[in-house]
């Protein structure tokens, strides 16, 4: 199939699919005239890459994913490298997560304090 019709297919541009390609991602192979023209399992592989970009991986997190897809695997999160992968990014989402606790914890101890002050600074005053 043509760029065009692999990018309507999967439900994103040209642009997109010629940067998938550009990163290694993708796999074109060209007619006679020069233009694109791609195998229909690599509507499997954009679906794949789009649903990573999705959750927040990286061009480079998605690489493993690729080939294991490429390597016969039903999924691409099948393989080593993708287990690995995905381990790497739980950690970080974890990570994450308790940076985002602290920050709201903190953000409550604050508002605690701005409430008790604001009481008790306006209870001799009018506020």
């Amino acid at each position: 199939m043509l760029i065009g019709e692999l990018a309507e297919a999967a439900g994103t541009s040209t642009r997109a699919l010629r940067y998938y390609e550009t990163h290694g991602l993708l796999r074109a192979g060209r007619s006679a005239n020069g233009y694109r023209v791609y195998d229909d399992a690599e509507l499997r592989v954009v679906r794949e890459i789009r649903a990573l970009l999705g959750i927040g991986f990286g061009i480079d997190d998605i690489k493993p994913f690729v080939a294991c897809l490429r390597a016969g695997h039903p999924s691409g999160d099948v393989c080593p490298d993708s287990v690995a992968v995905l381990r790497r990014k739980i950690a970080e989402v974890d990570a994450g997560i308790d940076r985002m606790v602290e920050v709201r914890d903190r953000l409550r101890s604050q508002l605690t304090i701005a409430i008790e002050s604001r009481e008790t600074s306006c209870s001799s005053k009018t506020c």
